[in-house]
């Protein structure tokens, strides 16, 4: 498969796994456009892999966590910016979607990889433990205590409803 044929089938995969990753849309294309042009320069040597694609998400999660330990890319991005008080006309379900993502934002970084890793993109433990460089027992982990985490901020009252009391 040349990288013209991979980028084309893959990127609007890689993108939706981005925007999971970072939260952000304009972000997350930066991020895929940096690393398939990475990619691009090492097609000869990812082409002959067993999976392309393993290899490529490994760069994307990698590029990830390193874009985050900058410093100078802690940028603090607000979850949605209403227009006009009152204008929220949505399905409950939806709504909800809403406020577990925020949760799922909230997570440390190796944290929120896991889930997201697991639950969207339906990746297995021991891909997860392969795309990120550590044990299954180490994704097993994260993923317990990911969970536990937004169980218990799920659970908790928040402090709009609890000043309603």
């Amino acid at each position: 498969m040349t990288f013209e044929e991979y980028a084309f089938a893959r990127t609007s995969a890689l993108v939706r796994l981005a925007r999971l990753l970072t939260g952000d849309d304009h972000r997350a294309e930066d991020l895929v456009q940096d690393v398939l042009a990475q990619a691009y320069a090492r097609w000869g040597r990812i082409g002959r892999t067993d999976r392309p694609d393993a290899y490529v998400r490994r760069m994307l999660v990698n590029a990830h966590h390193s874009w985050w330990r900058r410093r100078s890319s802690r940028e603090v991005s607000v979850a949605a910016v209403l227009d006009r008080a009152g204008d929220v006309d949505e399905a409950a379900a939806v709504a909800e979607r809403d406020a577990l993502w925020r949760l799922v934002r909230e997570l440390p970084a190796r944290q929120r990889t896991v889930i997201v890793l697991r639950y969207y993109e339906d990746l297995d433990d021991v891909l997860i433990a392969e795309l990120l460089g550590c044990s299954t027992g180490t994704v097993r982990t994260h993923a317990k205590r990911a969970l536990a985490a937004l169980r218990e901020r799920q659970q908790a009252p928040s402090p709009a409803r609890a000043g309603d009391l």
